[in-house]
């Protein structure tokens, strides 16, 4: 943080409001018609020189064309014609807001700006956040129905109400990175060249989604892994969303976003404030691994809930059994797991009510009683003597039409009585809206947790939202926002009771991964794809935001249950060892050779685990099919670097690859091999892997800071 100004400072006489990190700078100034006007976003300037700042202003200004600057937050009002991040409808019909500056609160790295509707009961305040030990400036929004609760003013229609909206600077042209995919493919990393229009990124699906992420990132074209300034902004929220980019033919380039997504609107009743998530943003000039690494510092110390605990090498069931579940096979696993050196063992789908198919028993939360005659404490008491923590696969939000809950109550579901009600994967939701609902899903799990010892829960959640209603409600599509927020509360109030429970965010793999769920859940399991090869890829995806330690990662059989391809066990457990290490395939059809080479290798993660999960990570620049990740500790010593090769060519040996985290001052031993080397030569030069020859080769190297060159 700048040494003699504090994080944040509103000058009343200029308009002017000014948010400082330790290597950004925000300001704003309001306008002369009382909306806050975005001014910059970058490197820090001097205060004299962000004081006389001009607007930025439209080099086309005419009766067609506005010539202020962008808004902090635009209304659907004055001459504005992008993308309005609040939308409001009164019962007049009137639509639109125009405000009236009503003042700005700073309170220590907090700032809010109040505005009031000129003529109408409704305030809304823009909220900012910074933090001392991060460039991420936070923002969300808050309007208000002013009237009093008696007050027979009529409630306000809330057609669009976004967290908040991002200016970037005149650019010579933009590029937009962000993430792309579906169902085993999540997380791919697209860097396309902005078009001049609205680009609109969205879910409407009730969960973040496979399908694209509330992530992005602009730059002009030019920044690479290590140079080039770079904006990005991630937004934490696990419903539906949407994120629209506009880039006008004049050269200004905005963005708005928030929960909820086209077509639907909320009402505002006299005294009722709705708050927006948060959505977050972070400058920085010195490229795409800068960036990731500034979100990767804050999302450990602001985001995720545990941060220092180290996440356990886990073993999960589920392609060893399918629904094919009982005590003893359970047991017998849990044996060989711990045998491996896993710490943690996870018991998934299969174990409850009628399971034994997707068709039957979701929201039936007891066990099986032909696979669990005795419950589950039996294995789980197991599992705890064998030394490892015992966990447990649940999708609470969901029920089968055949299940004893649906049968008792199937007005639970989320629905719309005048359709047909759309079933994937056999299931339908369950309106968490509803305060029973979520009453009895807590209940549930509290009870799941306490009866049977359980440590660690993976929260499933295996489809979207189709057909989605609140019969009788009167504002039926808070059912978008106050499904999620209940999943957050009954995940808070979970661990609360139950300190020391620990909680995997899973929907059908990576369908709800965002700083929102990752804020009360320790790691995310990325992808139902296991495949190391393809999984190179999703977790390059993934990484451009989210830390290591969050990223669940599995090695499980060959050839891979989804694409069949057969690879070494070296090298699946070399891809996994990149995050938060688990198994997951069939120990019982293991060779002795396997298990004596897993054991060993889990043996290795966790001799690397703290730098892996708790040091920095630097995605290394390659060529041809090597890819390879960098992670250095905290204090420089420790070192480890993962690479694989998923092909080759006869004639291509991979050149060394350059460390440029390192200190080309210090000199390095490579603890496996036994080998000094100059930082100078492994900064510029770069390292030889001496990766194995042929297919699926890998290595991971260790290297320790062992004096001056």
């Amino acid at each position: 943080m700048h040494d003699t100004l504090p994080p944040v400072t509103f000058d009343p006489a200029l308009g002017l409001a000014v948010l400082r990190t330790p290597n950004s700078q925000y300001a704003v100034r309001v306008g002369a018609d009382g909306s806050p006007r975005h001014l910059h976003w970058g490197r820090p300037l001097d205060s004299a020189v962000l004081a006389r700042l001009p607007a930025p202003a439209s080099p086309a200004a005419s009766s067609f064309e506005a010539d202020a600057a962008a808004d902090e937050l635009a209304p659907q009002s004055g001459a504005r014609f992008g993308p309005a991040g609040l939308q409001v409808r009164f019962a007049d019909g009137t639509r639109g807001v125009q405000w009236r500056f009503a003042g700005a609160v700073v309170d220590g790295g907090e700032l809010r700006l109040r505005l009031d509707d000129r003529r109408r009961p409704l305030r809304t305040e823009l909220c900012y956040r910074v933090r001392p030990d991060s460039d991420v400036v936070e923002r969300w929004t808050e309007l208000t129905h002013t009237a009093p609760d008696a007050d027979p003013a009529r409630p306000v229609t809330v057609e669009r109400l976004d967290s908040a909206s991002w200016t970037a600077p005149a650019l010579a042209d933009y590029r937009l990175s962000h993430l792309v995919g579906g169902w085993n493919s999540e997380f791919q990393l697209r860097r396309d060249r902005l078009p001049v229009a609205e680009t609109v990124l969205t879910s409407r699906r009730g969960i973040t989604s496979h399908q694209a992420s509330p992530w992005l990132a602009l730059d002009d074209g030019t920044a690479t892994e290590e140079r080039g300034e770079v904006w990005s902004t991630a937004l934490a929220w696990s419903g539906s969303w949407r994120v629209t980019v506009h880039r006008d033919p004049v050269g200004r380039t905005t963005w708005t976003g928030g929960f909820g997504h086209e077509g639907l609107g909320w009402t505002l009743r006299p005294g009722e404030t709705l708050r927006t998530p948060s959505y977050a943003g972070l400058y920085t000039p010195d490229g795409f691994g800068a960036a990731s690494r500034g979100w990767h510092a804050h999302i450990r110390r602001h985001v995720l809930p545990e941060p220092g605990r180290d996440r356990p090498v886990l073993y999960n069931s589920w392609e060893a059994t399918g629904f094919d579940v009982d005590q003893a096979g359970q047991i017998r696993l849990a044996r060989l797991a711990a045998g491996l050196g896993a710490e943690l063992f996870v018991l998934d789908d299969g174990w409850f009510g009628a399971r034994r198919s997707d068709r039957a028993g979701l929201g039936d939360w007891t066990p099986h009683r032909a696979a669990f005659p005795e419950g589950l404490r039996p294995l789980a008491d197991e599992v705890h003597r064998l030394g490892m923590e015992f966990g447990l696969w649940v999708e609470p939000e969901m029920v089968n039409r055949d299940s004893d809950l649906y049968r008792a109550h199937p007005d639970w579901v989320v629905h719309s009585p005048e359709l047909d009600a759309t079933e994937l994967r056999n299931q339908l939701v369950l309106n968490f809206a509803r305060p029973e609902v979520a009453d009895w899903a807590w209940r549930t799990l509290d009870d799941l947790v306490r009866d049977h010892r359980v440590d660690w829960l993976k929260w499933d959640a295996n489809r979207a939202f189709t057909e989605a209603g609140w019969a009788g409600h009167p504002d039926p599509d808070r059912l978008w926002i106050d499904h999620t927020r209940a999943v957050y509360r009954i995940m808070d109030r979970l661990r609360a009771d139950h300190p020391g429970l620990r909680i995997e965010a899973c929907a059908g793999g990576g369908g709800r991964v965002d700083l929102g769920i990752l804020s009360r859940t320790d790691q995310a399991w990325v992808s139902d794809n296991t495949d190391p090869v393809d999984r190179i890829g999703i977790q390059h995806g993934f990484g451009q935001l989210f830390p290591a330690q969050a990223m669940a990662a599995w090695v499980t059989d060959s050839p891979n249950t989804t694409t069949g391809r057969r690879t070494p066990l070296r090298f699946r457990f070399h891809v996994a060892m990149a995050g938060a290490l688990g198994l997951g395939g069939d120990l019982t059809r293991w060779t002795d050779e396997e298990l004596a080479e897993a054991a060993e290798l889990v043996a290795r993660y966790k001799s690397v685990r703290p730098v892996v999960q708790h040091g920095v990570q630097h995605r290394v620049a390659t060529t041809g099919p090597v890819r390879a990740v960098h992670y250095a500790a905290p204090d420089g010593d420790d070192h480890v670097v993962l690479a694989w090769r998923p092909t080759t060519r006869f004639g291509h040996a991979p050149a060394p690859v350059p460390l440029p985290a390192l200190d080309p001052t210090a000199r390095y031993r490579d603890l496996d091999l036994d080998e000094s080397h100059s930082g100078d030569v492994l900064v510029h030069r770069g390292l030889d892997l001496r990766l194995p020859a042929g297919d699926h080769a890998s290595r991971m190297i260790r290297l320790r800071r062992v004096g001056s060159a």
